[in-house]
């Protein structure tokens, strides 16, 4: 690599808050599963899905990540239990997904940033591109500055949810959680539906482990911090999603767009300053996930062109702040781009893809079990390389399902990305073999 990344001392604490926005940045966008699901179901899923999806992935992870603490994560796991080949897919399919996830964060601020100040599309591109180049520069600057930013970003965001759950408790009425499902639709429409927005929730446990090698000690913090986030995001979904059913209802208008949003909730139970800080806090959410996806998109990038399997141009590290800078820009650029356009099919391939890999992260700490049954592991799944499978088969089964229970649309345009990564593989590393001599 040209240049060492610099490591920095991060707190338990610390690390804590990072993996909670990864995964969560709050409750934001569960106003979709409640609408069209239904609110019983909902609040199943979210007492479910950490059990059979969320926990084995984070005790996965935290197994790997203590055993093979190094920058690149799950495509170092990957590559070592699977080999080059499928190393590759899990990194390329995960880089993907990276430019749309990051991309999606700021076209929602534009979005909301447009609406305020009544600004032309092309102003709020350009205000886009701006809070870009900011977080780009702050990725830059290295783990501290983002790690420092994320606290402070998650005190704005969380508050407002806490003052609102307490008055929602206080205002319960009714049942919250029925009717049990949809009554206006199948069953197993709700469900899918359902599924896939409780997936995408609780997905994010994989990426603090590709910013290890600049952590020190991650073989400690890391897993610890895993097992102690996990708790904490599911309280931060379900009970301020509990206390807003219980306190202001009205399940079937829920929704992000144009209906009942937990700013209009907020505000029917606090006031409009209660709303306005919802509203903010909605806003920072997306920054904070904007922030760290960002920076963890670019360090895959970065060990697969080290391993000479993407252009050599990536691995530069800055000078003077020890971080990937050129994979970084190259990311942030390809966000400028992609900010201006609509994202409907791009998040259908982008979720599909995210399934794809986190099999390949399942598959792989089975293998390494069997092949490297002496490698140090300081965190390990309690029992046998069969019992670390069967912990693990809820959630392959359960992506499994979600590949093929959306409709053909979201099947042939996940499929075609997923395609993109073989093709990849034989473009790249014939072209970025070292040259002999």
């Amino acid at each position: 690599m040209e240049g060492q990344l610099r490591r920095v001392r991060m707190r338990l604490a610390t690390v804590v808050v990072i993996i909670f926005v990864f995964v969560s940045s709050g409750a934001f966008g569960l106003e979709d599963m409640v609408g069209a699901s239904g609110p019983g179901l909902a609040l199943l899923l979210l007492l479910v899905l950490p059990v059979v999806w969320a926990l084995p992935m984070g005790l996965v992870c935290a197994e790997l990540g203590s055993a093979i603490p190094e920058e690149g994560g799950y495509y170092v796991w990957v590559k070592r239990g699977l080999g080059e080949y499928w190393g590759f897919q899990a990194g390329w399919w995960s880089w993907l997904t990276q430019f749309v996830d990051s991309a999606v964060y700021i076209a929602l601020i534009m979005d909301y940033l447009a609406s305020w100040l009544n600004l032309s599309t092309n102003v709020a591109w350009l205000l886009g591109v701006a809070i870009i180049a900011v977080f780009a520069y702050l990725n830059i600057r290295g783990l501290n500055v983002i790690a420092l930013s994320s606290i402070v970003m998650t005190i704005v965001i969380l508050a407002p949810f806490v003052v609102m759950t307490i008055i929602g408790f206080a205002k319960w009425q009714g049942v919250p959680w029925e009717p049990f499902s949809y009554p206006d639709q199948g069953f197993w429409t709700s469900v899918g539906y359902a599924l896939a927005v409780g997936m995408w929730m609780y997905s994010g446990y994989d990426s603090m482990s590709v910013l290890a090698g600049e952590v020190e000690n991650p073989r400690r913090v890391i897993p610890r911090g895993l097992m102690i986030a996990m708790p904490l995001i599911v309280i931060s979904y379900l009970v301020p999603t509990l206390a807003a059913l219980a306190g202001v209802g009205r399940w079937g208008e829920w929704t992000t767009e144009g209906g009942i949003s937990f700013v209009e909730i907020a505000t029917q139970l606090g006031g409009a300053g209660l709303g306005a800080a919802m509203l903010i806090a909605a806003v920072v959410s997306n920054l904070a996930l904007f922030q760290e996806y960002l920076g963890a998109g670019a360090r895959p990038a970065f060990v697969m062109a080290a391993d000479h399997l993407l252009p050599r141009v990536l691995t530069r590290v800055h000078p003077k702040y020890g971080t990937p800078w050129v994979s970084i820009v190259f990311l942030a650029t390809v966000n400028a781009v992609l900010v201006r356009y609509g994202f409907e099919t791009l998040i259908v391939i982008d979720v599909f893809l995210m399934m794809f890999y986190y099999i390949l992260i399942f598959v792989a700490a089975v293998v390494l079990r069997r092949r490297e049954a002496g490698l140090e592991r300081p965190f390990r799944v309690p029992g046998s390389t069969l019992m670390l499978a069967l912990i693990c088969s809820p959630a392959v089964a359960i992506a499994m399902i979600a590949l093929f229970t959306n409709g053909s649309d979201w099947l042939i345009g996940g499929m075609a990305g997923v395609l993109t990564g073989p093709i990849a593989y034989l473009v790249f590393k014939p072209a970025c073999r070292p040259r002999s001599g």
